[in-house]
């Protein structure tokens, strides 16, 4: 028996349980565990009466900055005005679905690809956001490549308010019903990249950008 297999048969002796790997019932019962999605208990801000002003204090407390516009016509606008306040360059990599708005209009040069090492600024969408945590899920693929809200030094995120969820178990439930399996890399955002792993102290921008903004519609 290997160690592996020597520590699970004492858990299962601890527990009072036959032999040393679990019988077809046992792995019967937690594959339909799993099946069910049970959510366990929830903290009481989990529903927020309103979920905009959750999701808004949220983001201050992690250091995401917060910004809502009308339409999508105006995030050109609000990115220029973010970009101008925090002394950036008028310049960005993006996904393509922002590509056909009004970026020369707004005196930025939109770059259409994923991000570069030379880029500062990465502009995404996002497949919903969590008013629980101030959070933003998400999910790549070709056509929404990781590397945009990774790399850069300043994440840019646009969220539509129809997509702004309770709680993390209900963008597991979204992901489920939208996209079944989901794809090869799916990932939480909740403010700018941050460590205190040395001497406990809070380091800004560890592996990952140094700030994240969002653009609610």
């Amino acid at each position: 028996m290997g160690a592996r297999e020597n520590i699970l048969a004492r858990i299962r002796k601890a527990q009072g349980r036959a032999g040393a790997a679990p019988t077809e019932a046992e792995m019967a019962a937690v594959r339909e565990a799993i099946a069910r999605h049970e959510v366990g208990p929830q903290p009481p801000f989990a529903h927020a009466p309103d979920r905009l002003a959750q999701f808004a204090k949220e983001c201050d407390r992690t250091g995401t900055t917060l910004a809502t516009v009308a339409s999508e016509r105006d995030v050109p606008a609000e990115v220029a005005r973010y970009l101008a306040a925090n002394g950036l360059e008028r310049s960005l990599a993006g996904w393509g679905a922002f590509a056909g708005l009004d970026w020369a209009g707004a005196g930025i040069a939109f770059h259409n690809r994923p991000a570069a090492a030379d880029d500062r600024t990465g502009l995404t969408g996002c497949f919903c956001a969590i008013a629980e945590t101030g959070t933003v899920l998400l999910l790549s693929s070709p056509a929404a490549p990781k590397v945009t809200a990774l790399l850069p030094e300043t994440h840019v995120c646009v969220v539509r308010k129809e997509r702004l969820l309770d709680t993390m178990e209900d963008s597991f439930a979204l992901l489920r019903r939208e996209v079944g399996d989901p794809p090869r890399a799916v990932f939480y955002v909740s403010g700018p990249s941050r460590t205190a792993d040395i001497e406990q102290t809070i380091v800004i921008g560890a592996h990952g950008p140094y700030r994240v903004h969002v653009i609610l519609i």
